[in-house]
């Protein structure tokens, strides 16, 4: 007789509500989002939606819920909200964050054991979750084919898009070419960065609407393996053609022609110094991409670690390694140019020491994406990716801690001051004295060209001087910056003291 196979659990949620349903659930969390957050100042809003939103989760899925998980669930996300409705900062985000997390997994999946476990809903919940939104929309229509195109489409589109908001940010002539495209019409207030809003939190809320939970407990795995021949992989098997080989064949194609223009308007205006247009000036051009495009270059480095498994098919490819390695290269070229902007925008303005730390973290991620590339030229594990980082890292910071950025900065900015004879703009007396004792060299030479003794800037000087003497007057303060600039200001003093009054 042949024997009847136990049912099988189910690895989701229960669907308490059909698809239009939480689609109409998931745009009004949306437009909810929309009028709380969009060109607006956030605090207390951002609790009121986090409350909103585990509403709308624990109702679209109550099927999956009872009574006591979800009293337990809304106890903690109410914990959670306390942080932030007191202050909204970092910490009481991650704590919202959090609680959001757990609650909703308690709430809505009565089948996770332990901190794996639940970790790993977390896992899915915020990292895998936003990428579900769109591949759900397109596997209820059942086309295979359709599903398969849109999802090889899916990554290459909206990564392009936003390479494409960053690039108008960063580079007045893209935004001016946007800005003609503009047809004028009634559609015309729809701006690109709404849009792009719009989507991010789709993609975010809809996770908490439509739960699809990996269940990982020993029991189901050894059930769902019995009969897997027979029902086949789940839906969210799936989640990884994001980012197969056709699609990461797409993205790169994109990207390297997407990537090709801004670094051609570089090479012409900003390298070549060509002519730009009127209403355009130099330095406008030179300042605005700085960041922006430090931004891109990571985002560009995420996308390849995230492709570029190693060992993987992408990564074995003919085809998609040399694109690869020109995208790479172009997005080097990018941090090459924002610390050019940057080194344009500091003669002009002159030093501060977030500045400096611009340019050190751009040289970070400079050294980040030259690493990836040896790591796939290598055929290096990411465990090799990470500790080259490390060391590059930890060398970094060790070289900072031996240089002297109080008086390289003070230097710096006196001596490409407009008194100087330089670019930069007047000398700011008063940030010199905030720099501390280690700025007195350059301070001197600041006095000096200004040609005419000042009470305030010699008062000032003697402060520093005086507080350099406090700092190291006791043996336990001594240290070796501290007694060269005691030798200097001891010769300074012989060089000021007249001859006579020496001998006497």
């Amino acid at each position: 007789m042949q024997s009847i196979a136990p049912p099988i659990p189910d690895i989701r949620s229960a669907q308490a509500h059909p698809l239009p349903s939480r689609l109409a659930n998931t745009l009004g969390l949306a437009a909810l989002a929309d009028w709380l957050f969009y060109n607006e100042r956030i605090g207390i809003s951002l609790a009121l939606f986090a409350a909103v939103l585990m509403g709308c989760s624990l109702l679209a899925n109550r099927a999956a819920s009872s009574c006591r998980r979800a009293l337990l669930a809304v106890t903690i996300v109410a914990a959670g909200l306390v942080p932030a409705i007191e202050e909204l900062n970092p910490l009481s985000l991650a704590f919202l964050v959090l609680a959001l997390g757990v609650a909703v997994s308690i709430g809505t999946n009565p089948g996770l054991y332990g901190l794996a476990d639940r970790t790993r809903a977390l896992r899915d919940l915020f990292i895998f979750g936003p990428f579900r939104l769109f591949r759900d929309l397109i596997g209820s229509f059942s086309i295979p084919t359709v599903a398969t195109g849109f999802a090889m489409w899916f990554v290459p589109v909206v990564l392009g898009t936003v390479f494409v908001a960053l690039f108008a940010s960063a580079n007045p002539l893209i935004e001016k070419w946007f800005t003609l495209l503009n047809p004028g019409n009634a559609a015309s207030h729809i701006s690109l960065a709404r849009v792009l809003f719009w989507g991010a939190v789709l993609s975010m809320v809809w996770p908490f609407v439509q739960i699809r939970w990996q269940r990982k407990a020993a029991a189901e795995a050894a059930m769902i393996e019995t009969v897997a021949d027979k029902i086949g992989p789940p839906a969210d098997a799936n989640l990884l053609d994001f980012f197969g080989t056709a699609t990461i064949l797409r993205s790169l194609i994109l990207f390297n022609l997407l990537f090709a223009v801004q670094t051609v308007l570089d090479v012409i205006y900003l390298w070549g110094n060509a002519a730009l247009p009127a209403d355009i000036t130099y330095a406008s051009y030179a300042h605005r991409g700085a960041y922006p495009l430090i931004v891109t270059a990571l985002l560009a480095a995420c996308f390849v670690l995230i492709a570029m498994k190693p060992g993987g098919p992408a990564e074995q490819s003919p085809i998609i390694r040399p694109l690869v390695y020109l995208w790479v290269a172009q997005n080097v070229m990018l941090v090459i140019s924002s610390i050019l902007r940057l080194d344009l925008y500091v003669q002009i303005y002159l030093l501060t020491y977030w500045r400096i730390a611009a340019f050190i973290w751009m040289m970070l991620v400079a050294i980040g994406l030259v690493l990836i590339v040896a790591r796939i030229a290598l055929q290096r594990s990411n465990g090799w990716l990470i500790r080259a980082n490390l060391i590059t890292l930890f060398g970094t910071l060790y070289i900072c801690s031996l240089v002297n950025f109080a008086a390289v900065v003070a230097d710096y900015n006196v001596s490409h001051s407009r008194q100087a004879g330089g670019k930069g703009v007047s000398i700011d007396m008063h940030y010199l004295t905030l720099l501390g004792p280690q700025a007195l060299p350059a301070l001197d030479k600041a006095i000096q060209l200004q040609g005419v003794t000042n009470p305030s800037l010699v008062s000032h000087r003697n402060c520093l001087v005086e507080r350099l003497r406090q700092d190291m007057n006791s043996w336990r303060a001594w240290n070796l910056r501290g007694w060269r600039l005691q030798r200097y200001i001891a010769a300074q003093e012989r060089q000021q003291t007249p001859a006579g009054e020496a001998q006497s």
